[in-house]
């Protein structure tokens, strides 16, 4: 079993492997290339991305800067955005559903570390993969941790530290984060409302 499998199977792996060295530097490479882009090269800036990722949808945007390991282990569904500063670790798969936003400094981490000092030291390192899913918001300075999914329809507080799996249709935040309240009807009557309200105001 190649040193890249057992990462991306979640298990204990050496990073010193030349497949894993050529991955973490295309990855540099295109990452470099899509940071010193100008604001005009939107369409390139774009097709760097989806080069750089192993599957993304037609709509998405990144500001930069953003970092990321491999980038050819994250999924990413349609109406991506990420605010500046979006750091993504993906030794293990990174999933993330349909009109999912990231504010300022939102960090994805899937790689961990023995806890045993003897064994960390030996350079030896594992990971967990992350799921995000569909409709999620996730506030500035947050930072979700290895091995845990994010339901759909979720909002995270910003500066939150997301150590343990969020369930659908709820707002989390703090550190650790947790739960908050549930997103309900009332959630939905008010901001539809609201949404109207702007569309008339915006009417000549």
């Amino acid at each position: 079993m190649s040193q890249k499998s057992r990462m991306l199977a979640g298990k204990l792996y050496l990073p010193f492997d030349s497949e894993l060295a050529s991955d973490n530097k295309k990855a540099r490479e295109l990452t470099r290339q899509f940071n010193t882009t100008e604001d005009k090269g939107g369409e390139f800036r774009k097709s760097i991305l989806k080069e750089l990722f192993k599957k993304t949808g037609n709509n998405l945007y990144i500001e930069p800067p953003f970092r990321t390991d491999y980038g050819c282990h994250t999924s990413i569904g349609e109406n991506f955005y990420a605010n500046y500063d979006c750091i993504i670790i993906d030794v293990c798969p990174v999933n993330i559903g349909n009109n999912v936003f990231f504010g300022p400094r939102v960090c994805i981490y899937t790689a961990t570390h023995p806890i045993d000092a003897t064994v960390r030291n030996s350079l030896i390192e594992y990971g967990k993969p992350v799921t995000i899913g569909n409709d999620v918001w996730i506030g500035g300075n947050t930072v979700v941790n290895p091995g845990v999914t994010i339901g759909s329809n979720v909002v995270i507080g910003s500066g939150s530290v997301v150590v343990k799996s969020i369930p659908d249709n709820v707002i989390a935040a703090g550190n650790p984060a947790k739960v908050i309240r549930e997103i309900s009807d009332s959630d939905k009557v008010y901001w539809e409302e609201m949404a109207q309200n702007y569309r008339e105001e915006q009417e000549p």
